[in-house]
């Protein structure tokens, strides 16, 4: 939902050290890869109950992420930078989720497990939709730099992020937390689901013999 607005916002201060980066050999991808590392030590992070660790590298992952496209967007975007962003960003919020529910399985296991059902209702949909739309030529005008179609929503990595720092800060709260943001995402999902509907109600003209 903020996505697009918070872009404007973060996409200066995001330059400087994009361009430094990038004139010192790293590229958008390896920042991609070093990124997902703390998003992956999250996890026993959180399962250890160490949560102030557990934010510390949720953050850290997230920087990572807004660097890569920055430096994407400098030296130019690859079809391997876009999937490896999407890919390791789904990863990463299954995976935070999974560190929840393994700090306390008893108060958590079920929210969590919600939670992830709602997610790959997101993920489904946004993925399904972007696979389409690439067949149909069709560009997003919210997210025209983005390496796929970005299909926005009621809950987009803003929210997302948000509702996972709130998690690491306040960890008892997480079973109303997941539930909470669950629905939310569910609604997000049913939104996408009418999207799509009326996006490829019509079919595309069927390919020649000749072609």
């Amino acid at each position: 939902m903020f996505d697009a607005r918070l872009q404007g916002l973060i996409q200066p201060v995001l330059q400087p050290p994009a361009r430094w980066l990038l004139a010192n050999g790293v590229s958008a991808d390896r920042i991609t890869l070093a990124g997902f590392v703390p998003g992956l030590l999250a996890v026993p992070a959180l399962a250890a109950g160490a949560h102030g660790l557990a934010l510390i590298l949720i953050l850290a992952n997230r920087v990572a992420d807004g660097l890569d496209g920055a430096v994407a967007r400098l030296q130019g975007p690859t079809d391997r930078g876009a999937f490896l962003d999407i890919a390791l960003d789904f990863a990463f919020y299954g995976l935070v989720v999974l560190g929840f529910a393994l700090s306390d399985p008893a108060a958590n296991a079920l929210p969590a497990a919600f939670l992830l059902a709602a997610f790959m209702g997101t993920g489904s949909s946004f993925l399904a939709f972007a696979v389409l739309a690439a067949r149909r030529g069709m560009a997003s005008t919210a997210f025209p730099r983005k390496g796929i179609y970005y299909l926005g929503g009621l809950t987009e990595g803003a929210e997302t992020i948000a509702v996972f720092i709130a998690m690491a800060l306040w960890p008892a709260a997480f079973p109303v937390l997941a539930v909470v943001f669950a629905l939310a995402c569910w609604v997000t999902t049913i939104m996408r689901w009418r999207l799509g509907w009326e996006a490829f109600a019509q079919e595309r003209p069927r390919e020649s013999a000749s072609q």
